[in-house]
C-alpha cells in the first residue's frame, strides 16, 4: 500500500494505490479532475477506472466537489457518514452551497490558482453509508471516525495496520501554527472530536491543508485551548462583518 500526496486546487490530495486498486480519501474539488487523471496516467501508469472509492469526509467544495464527476468517469463507489439528511438541505442550504463555493474561489485567489469551475451538486448520493468504527468495503484495513465539528458529518479515515490517519479538515494551520479550522459549527462536537483523536495514539496525521504530521500531547493541548466556545460560522461571521461597517459609517456621518 501507498500513499500518494497530490497538489489539489486549494487543499492536499491523499490517494491510496494498491496492486489492483486505488482509494481517494476524500472527493477533492471539480477542478481537480485533470489532476488526478493525469497522475493516473503518467505517473501510476494505469487507467483511471482503477479508482474503486471515493470517500468524502464533508461536503465543502474542495472535499466532495468531484465525487459525483468521478462515479462518472470510474464506475467508483462513493462512501460518506451515515446520515439522513442533507448538508446543504432546504433555502439556506442552497445559499450556503453557493457562499462555499464563493470562499473557496476566494481562497484560491488568495493562493493565486488560476480561476477554475469548481460547481458541484449540493446534494450528494453516496453509494456506501458509514457510521463510527465501521471499515470501507473493499479497503477493510481502512476504519472511518465520526469526528463532527467542522460540519455535523466529518469523517476521518485512518489505516488500521499503520496508524495513519486521515482527517480532511479537523485541523488546519494558520499563521504557521496548527489551529481550529473555520467554520465550527458545532464547538463541543468539536472538542470531543479532537480528543477522539488524541486517544487513538496514531503514528501520523494526515490533514487536507497541512499535510502529514506526527501530532503530540502538547500539539492536542493547544488545539484545545484554541477551540472555539460558541459556533463559527459563515453566516455569524458575515453579519459581523456587516454589523462592523454599519458601525464605522454611523461613526464616520
Amino acid at each position: 500500500m501507498k500513499i500518494h500526496v497530490l497538489k489539489g486546487f486549494i487543499q492536499n490530495i491523499f490517494l491510496v494505490e494498491y496492486p489492483d486498486k486505488c482509494m481517494l480519501l476524500d472527493g477533492c474539488s471539480k477542478a481537480d479532475f485533470s489532476t488526478l487523471a493525469d497522475f493516473f496516467e503518467r505517473s501510476l501508469k494505469r487507467p483511471l477506472s482503477d479508482l474503486k472509492v471515493v470517500v468524502v469526509t464533508h461536503m465543502h467544495p474542495d472535499h466532495a466537489g468531484c465525487a459525483h464527476f468521478l462515479r462518472h468517469k470510474t464506475g467508483c463507489k462513493i462512501v460518506s457518514c451515515d446520515k439522513q439528511t442533507q448538508w446543504y438541505s432546504g433555502l439556506k442550504g442552497r445559499l450556503a452551497h453557493l457562499i462555499d463555493i464563493a470562499l473557496a474561489l476566494w481562497v484560491a485567489g488568495k493562493m493565486n490558482r488560476p480561476k477554475k469551475n469548481i460547481w458541484y451538486p449540493p446534494h450528494l448520493r453516496p453509494d456506501i453509508a458509514l457510521s463510527d468504527q465501521q471499515t470501507i468495503p473493499g479497503f477493510e484495513e481502512w476504519q472511518v471516525f465520526e469526528t463532527p465539528g467542522h460540519t455535523d458529518r466529518d469523517l476521518s479515515v485512518m489505516h488500521m495496520p499503520s496508524k495513519r490517519i486521515y482527517i480532511a479538515d479537523l485541523i488546519v494551520r494558520v499563521k504557521g501554527k496548527l489551529s481550529p479550522p473555520f467554520p465550527v459549527y458545532k464547538p463541543k462536537q468539536y472538542k470531543q472530536s479532537l480528543l477522539k483523536l488524541q486517544a487513538l495514539q496514531t503514528r501520523s496525521v494526515m490533514m487536507a491543508h497541512v499535510g502529514e504530521l506526527s501530532l503530540t500531547d502538547s500539539d492536542f493541548a493547544y488545539l484545545l485551548s484554541k477551540a472555539p466556545l460558541k459556533p463559527k460560522t459563515n453566516k455569524l461571521a458575515i453579519q459581523k462583518m456587516i454589523k462592523s461597517k454599519l458601525f464605522k459609517t454611523r461613526l464616520q456621518s
